[in-house]
């Protein structure tokens, strides 16, 4: 007698920059959430399904759980709070290479007030540390509450991945697939383009910058009269300040053209086609703080 299949939701939850979103793509196998260095790159609950004979896990990758600062962060993380009341288990996911600190010790007293729900703590970036360091770490997130399991993992080399995927789907409920085979994601094309526009523009960008870059996707059409297939994407890049519209297009526009060109081959991987973007920098002061600016840049 074969085991019954499994199918339900798990999310991840983490302060900024755990490694949720990366742990997201192992998982899943492929790219479906963007990646950065800087803190709150994900502002989206991006959908990453794994489909395996026994199971069906869809991943929910969520921004980063903090204290917010701004209308913008609150939002975010109500967005959090509202995903975590309707998954069947929570990863919450501790980098081995960071100490566990105040922001994590406020996550894992959220957690603590949400009854039914598993909560498996996944300890990230395992493949930063040396073993003495990493078991040092274990104890320490094993005596911050009652998991259900711990963890260790490297999204990077893929050390107990599939270990992590076991623990999660073991706490699945028994049920058919939910997404037909093959679809690794439910999140619009649109919007994953303008997360891998945000994602280039990000890169190697000065602190200021990362929180108060949003990028929206005004238009994605073929191209009509030619032969070969072609899409024109024309997207904006919102910014708060004149002077971080100076840092997003660099002298001459320079950094604007790099930021296109990188943003260009992800986007054609996704799409599979080529690809004509058009890019515009635009400043919408203090959008953040907004609510009927938030509302327009879709947060």
């Amino acid at each position: 007698m074969t085991d019954p299949h499994r199918s339900g939701f798990a999310c991840l939850v983490g302060r900024p920059n755990a490694g949720k979103s990366t742990l997201t793509n192992a998982l899943v196998g492929t790219k479906v959430a963007i990646t950065s260095s800087r803190p709150q790159t994900t502002r989206h609950t991006v959908r990453g399904i794994v489909h395996r004979p026994d199971a069906q896990l869809v991943l929910v990758d969520t921004p980063g759980l903090h204290r917010p600062r701004t209308l913008l962060g609150r939002r975010l993380n109500e967005l959090v709070v509202d995903t975590l009341a309707e998954v069947d288990v929570i990863g919450f996911c501790l980098p081995a290479d960071q100490r566990v600190g105040p922001g994590d010790r406020f996550i894992a007293d959220q957690l603590a007030g949400i009854r039914g729900t598993p909560v498996v703590a996944v300890v990230t970036k395992s493949d930063t540390v040396d073993r003495a360091r990493l078991a040092e770490h274990l104890v320490a997130v094993s005596g911050l509450g009652d998991w259900a399991d711990v963890v260790p993992v490297s999204a990077v080399d893929g050390y107990q991945v599939d270990v992590l995927a076991d623990v999660l789907v073991s706490h699945l409920p028994e049920g058919p697939p939910l997404y037909p085979a093959g679809e690794l994601t439910d999140e619009p094309e649109v919007v994953m383009v303008a997360e891998l526009i945000r994602e280039a523009a990000l890169e190697g960008a000065r602190d200021e910058l990362p929180h108060s870059l949003a990028v929206v996707v005004e238009e994605m059409t073929p191209r009509e009269g030619r032969e070969e297939d072609l899409l024109d994407v024309h997207a904006w890049l919102y910014v708060e300040r004149d002077s971080q519209k100076g840092i997003v297009i660099g002298r001459g526009g320079a950094r604007l053209r790099e930021v296109g060109t990188r943003s260009r081959r992800q986007i054609e991987a996704l799409l599979g086609t080529r690809v004509h973007l058009d890019l515009r920098v635009k400043v919408a002061k203090d959008w953040q703080r907004d609510p009927k600016q938030l509302g327009r840049l879709g947060f």
